[in-house]
């Protein structure tokens, strides 16, 4: 990757993750931790792959993203508002009463938003939906892109969507699992293994690339595959949970928890830092 691409996207997941410490502070509520972890592939997404257009957010031939772990809506409300979708000041009022950005994403309020989710093993089920329609239906040129949790796939819906997409042949269709190893109880592993995660998916018909999430010259190989690809494609990523906040990264309890003032002081002092950084290199 060019070293101009990699400072923009790397500007940009600064400040996505600048987004979601901001309205998670400003709800009192929310879930940072797998948000954080996501926030390089949101950059990467909106920033670089996907064809959307801020101006024109119902455009018929746009790529569709649905966030299948709905629950991290503080990372997609953010990548959508430095994309221009909507006013980064708003972000703060994440799940205010009077506010049109819940806690879960909602199709009906959000600009930029393809679908509304947030009980967790359906937003692939509607992605793999998209993708049928759009290869058989509509324009075989639109893509259809899934964020899933490593936790959310415990649920026994997505492996039926899976199964769905392979049947069809659904070549369109980018599955992502964002593997940080942790969930709300726990880790994974404790929890309820899905590993291997990989041997799984190419046995349900995927052809599938491991990855390190939170590098972007990782991300921009995996989606290179998946444009060649002729079958459902999956990016297994490897990241770390609340990435980019010292005191988050790889801690269970902030799954959704939102930082008090203090810890909101530093959190958003370190990522100033590192966007000062990225922007003086």
């Amino acid at each position: 990757m060019e070293n101009q691409t990699k400072k923009m996207l790397s500007s940009y997941a600064a400040k996505i993750r600048m987004g979601i410490i901001e309205s998670t502070y400003g709800a009192k509520a929310g879930h940072p931790g797998g948000s954080l972890s996501s926030a390089d592939l949101f950059a990467y997404l909106y920033f670089k792959e996907m064809n959307v257009d801020a101006k024109n957010p119902k455009d018929e031939n746009r790529d569709r993203f649905v966030l299948s772990k709905g629950h991290c809506a503080p990372g997609l409300y953010s990548a959508l508002a430095y994309k221009g979708f909507f006013p980064v000041e708003d972000l703060p009022t994440l799940r205010h009463i009077d506010s049109y950005l819940q806690g879960h994403p909602n199709m009906n309020t959000v600009p930029g938003i393809d679908m509304s989710t947030g009980s967790l093993g359906q937003g692939i089920s509607t992605a793999v939906g998209m993708a049928k329609g759009a290869k058989y239906i509509e324009n075989d040129k639109i893509n259809v892109y899934t964020l899933l949790g490593d936790g959310e796939i415990e649920e026994g819906q997505v492996w039926e969507a899976l199964m769905f997409a392979s049947q069809y042949n659904l070549n369109n269709l980018c599955v992502i699992i964002d593997c940080n190893g942790l969930q709300i109880d726990g880790t994974c592993e404790e929890v309820m293994s899905a590993e291997p995660i990989d041997e799984k998916l190419k046995a349900f018909g995927f052809d599938v690339d491991i990855i390190n999430g939170n590098d972007f010259d990782e991300l921009e190989s995996a989606f290179e595959h998946f444009h060649k690809a002729d079958k459902p494609f999956a990016i297994i990523m490897k990241t770390i949970k609340g990435k980019g906040v010292s005191f988050m990264e790889n801690q269970v309890g902030w799954h959704g928890k939102a930082p008090n003032e203090e810890e909101y002081n530093i959190a958003m002092a370190e990522l100033k830092a590192q966007l000062a950084e990225i922007e003086e290199a």
